[in-house]
């Protein structure tokens, strides 16, 4: 069966939000709140001086800071969004507290935000006017201009998506970082092509078709050298993501079953395991514990008998390492539905080099930590090479236009929303809640 006629088979409300989640209503919004901008609503022109919340020093609140400059375009791809609202992330936290990727102070942070634009690009190419409702994802920690923590903010065209009318503010804010991560560690590091799925970028060829010095050499191995053709993700492979309540992991898993593999999460069954196997969307075929994490491996394994190549992890270098023991790279049947070795039989002779091998590594994808240890033989690590998207303008463009035809479809779903603060004071309070983990198997959004 084709593509297309896949997805137009597909009963698009499989993949609607029903909004099982905290509905907007519920977490006691104002009406002025919830309400959308009006197309009619004259735009104000934006003033010099704005509120920000700049960070000081490591280890510090956040301050509240008024008559701090409004950020100036400087080039024809940069479009100035008003925030409306703000999708908190952990690093958001865990920057300032262990004192990394702060690159200047004072410091504004935030990753991503949803608004209204401004003042649209002066390209003539741009996809952006004036009013649009959108969604800014800021990769690029080391323009401030760029960061969501401040009423207004600059974002590259190439890196902001228009929302459907069918997504609140709120819920634009909150999908933009995972989505990202989630396309590129699938697309770039395991390889899967996502063409057949609303047109969706083949990220693994477009990236090897541009020239090498367009990306940065800190990423380029990665890029270039990752994984090998015939080792690519395919339709039918096995997918396991660890720390599978994430945000980043629920993006994974939504992209992960749009493009056909088969998926495993790993998580804490007592808080997720009902809300997992009751949401259509981000349903896994397996669902393991991940309370005692070498039983959780071994179950993997058990199940999985062998098929298991890839490997997302989302909370850190443990259990990193946990997922690494459920892999089994060289794995004859992990391509499609090639079948594995049959008992008794001998398998092939080691390669000489590895390049020349048919044989079909196990990669394992750390988004916020590796194992310690050097990736055993048939076994290769991946970092997501995230600033592929805001340095290189082609991965940036398809990426925010495929998500744009995903939401629009009704085929990408946004997080769940576990509460909405406002105003920017209240952002030391809601990282706190973060902090303490109380915020857990959705996001926490701040209304600006």
């Amino acid at each position: 069966m084709s593509g297309s006629s896949f997805l137009r088979k597909m009963s698009l409300h499989k993949f609607r939000k029903s909004l099982s989640s905290p509905k907007l209503d519920s977490l006691n919004l104002t009406e002025a709140e919830k309400a959308p901008v009006r197309p009619d609503e004259p735009l104000t022109p934006p003033p010099e001086t704005q509120t920000v919340l700049l960070l000081h020093a490591a280890r510090q609140p956040y301050e509240l800071t008024d008559d701090y400059p409004v950020p100036q375009l400087q080039d024809e791809h940069e479009v100035l969004v008003r925030t409306q609202a703000i999708g908190l992330n952990p690093i958001d936290w865990k920057a300032p507290d262990f004192n990394f990727a702060i690159p200047t102070l004072p410091y504004i942070s935030g990753r991503e935000l949803a608004g209204t634009v401004i003042q649209a690009p002066s390209s003539s190419s741009t996809r952006l006017q004036e009013k649009d409702r959108v969604l800014v994802i800021s990769t690029d920690y080391r323009d401030l201009r760029k960061a969501a923590y401040q009423e207004y903010v600059v974002g590259l065209d190439y890196n902001t998506v228009r929302l459907p009318p069918s997504l609140s503010i709120e819920e634009g804010s909150t999908l933009g970082v995972a989505f990202v991560a989630a396309a590129l560690a699938l697309g770039v590091c395991a390889g899967l092509d996502f063409s057949h799925v609303l047109d969706g970028p083949d990220l693994y060829s477009l990236v090897r078709g541009l020239p090498a010095e367009r990306i940065s050499e800190d990423i380029r191995a990665e890029c270039l050298d990752g994984i090998r053709s015939h080792e690519r993700a395919q339709k039918g492979d096995w997918l396991a993501v660890w720390g599978g309540s994430s945000t980043s992991a629920n993006l994974t898993i939504q992209l992960a079953k749009l493009a056909g593999l088969k998926t495993v999460a790993v998580v804490d069954k007592a808080k997720h395991g009902l809300r997992l196997a009751n949401h259509k969307a981000i349903r896994t075929d397996l669902l393991v514990d991940s309370h005692d994490p070498e039983r959780a491996a071994a179950i993997i394994k058990g199940n999985l008998k062998g098929k298991l190549r890839f490997g997302i992890d989302t909370r850190g270098r443990e259990s990193a390492t946990s997922l690494l023991q459920a892999l089994s790279p060289d794995n004859l049947g992990g391509a499609g539905e090639q079948p594995l070795l049959k008992e008794g039989e001998a398998p092939p002779s080691p390669p000489s080099t590895p390049h020349d091998s048919t044989l079909l590594s196990a990669h394992l994808i750390g988004l916020t930590g590796l194992p310690k240890q050097t990736a055993p033989e048939g076994t290769v690590f991946h970092t997501v090479p995230i600033k592929l998207f805001h340095e290189v303008p082609a991965v940036g463009e398809a990426l925010v236009s495929w998500l744009e035809r995903l939401l629009k479809e009704g085929l990408v779903q946004p997080p769940e929303i576990i509460d909405v603060e406002s105003g920017l004071g209240s952002i030391n309070k809601a990282l706190d809640r973060m902090r303490k983990g109380e915020i857990s198997g959705g996001k926490l959004v701040v209304r600006v």
